[in-house]
């Protein structure tokens, strides 16, 4: 596997000021750029390439909406090195409309976990009452196995995800689906608080 993915904790930027969607993701330093995805505009059917560098030369992940339009998405993410699906990310759609939630499937489409956002509370007050000025923050869970945390950092010019997963000390968590995960909740949840 690509040394990329070997890492426990990640910092994703996604640029606020630009046209397409444009994601970098960061080492936990911030300072060394270890991912760069752009998203293409006017798409029907949602294909996230990212790349270990902004040259876009060397594609590592796709991650690929299976269907055009789908409340209830599924993206399959795809290591572009061996053409292999590592898992899909679902969205729980009439779910996430109160409280954000995702399925994580494995390359079986069998369910090993999810990532949902912390709690209904809270959700609820950033939908409604302050929108994002209150960050998300999602948990990822194997079971009953806190696996991953995603936590949005306040910041009114950019969005900023910490991806920790450091409590995974079985690394169940295939690294490339994690990440991945974190493109997905900045580039479809991000678009609702837009």
């Amino acid at each position: 596997m690509d040394p990329i993915f070997q890492h426990n904790q990640y910092l994703l930027k996604r640029q606020v000021f630009a046209l397409a969607g444009k994601f970098r993701v960061y080492d936990s330093s911030g300072e060394n750029l270890l991912l760069f995805s752009e998203q293409k505009m006017f798409r029907l059917r949602e294909d996230i390439r990212v790349f270990a560098d902004e040259t876009k030369t060397r594609e590592v992940l796709q991650i690929k909406a299976r269907q055009i339009v789908d409340f209830s998405a599924a993206y399959d993410v795809i290591d572009s090195a061996t053409s292999q699906k590592v898992g899909t990310m679902r969205r729980k759609g009439l779910k996430s409309i109160l409280q954000d939630e995702w399925e994580i499937l494995d390359v079986n489409d069998r369910v090993i976990g999810r990532l949902f956002e912390d709690s209904m509370g809270l959700a609820l007050l950033r939908r409604f009452v302050v929108g994002s000025l209150l960050p998300q923050n999602y948990d990822m869970v194997f079971g009953e196995t806190r696996v991953g945390d995603f936590k949005q950092r306040f910041n009114l010019f950019s969005y900023q995800l910490d991806i920790d997963f450091s409590m995974d000390t079985a690394r169940q968590v295939d690294r490339r689906l994690g990440v991945a995960a974190a493109i997905l909740l900045a580039a479809v949840e991000g678009k609702q608080s837009s």
